[in-house]
Order: C-alpha cells, then structure tokens, then sequence
C-alpha cells in the first residue's frame, strides 16, 4: 500500500478552526460533535481555555463524524 501525501507538510497541532476545516465542518458542528461524544459534563468544556488537536485526534473525530475519506 502506498500513501500519497499533498504537498503540505504534517502538522503536529491544530487550532478549533483548522481542525474543523480538515474534518469539512463548521467549528459549532465541531464542538457539538465534541460535546456529544467526549465531554462528560458541560463544565468540562468551559474549563479548556484554547483547544488544540493532534493529528490523531482528528482521526478519531474524522471516523465519530462518519466521514472516513480524508478532506485533504
């Protein structure tokens, strides 16, 4: 099997935004989709100052999300 890349190089973090755009939702859609599936409580989310994503979570996110073709 053979991976193709495209031509950006691999990130080790992304913002709320980026992560949303590479996942191909909206940031609310994002934090819904966090709230359902990985937050235990409400306060929980309120208490993250700035959020960041490994590559690894998108993953996750990409495969909760249904979508499992990668945006880009």
């Amino acid at each position: 099997m053979q991976l193709t890349t495209t031509g950006r190089p691999g990130k080790s973090q992304y913002s709320e935004t980026e992560a949303a755009e590479e996942l191909g939702i909206s940031v609310e859609q994002l934090r819904t989709m966090i709230r359902s599936h990985v937050i235990d409580r409400e306060e929980d989310l309120s208490n993250v100052s700035a959020t960041a994503f490994q590559p690894s979570d998108l993953l996750v996110l990409r495969l909760l999300s249904g979508n499992r073709t990668a945006t880009k």
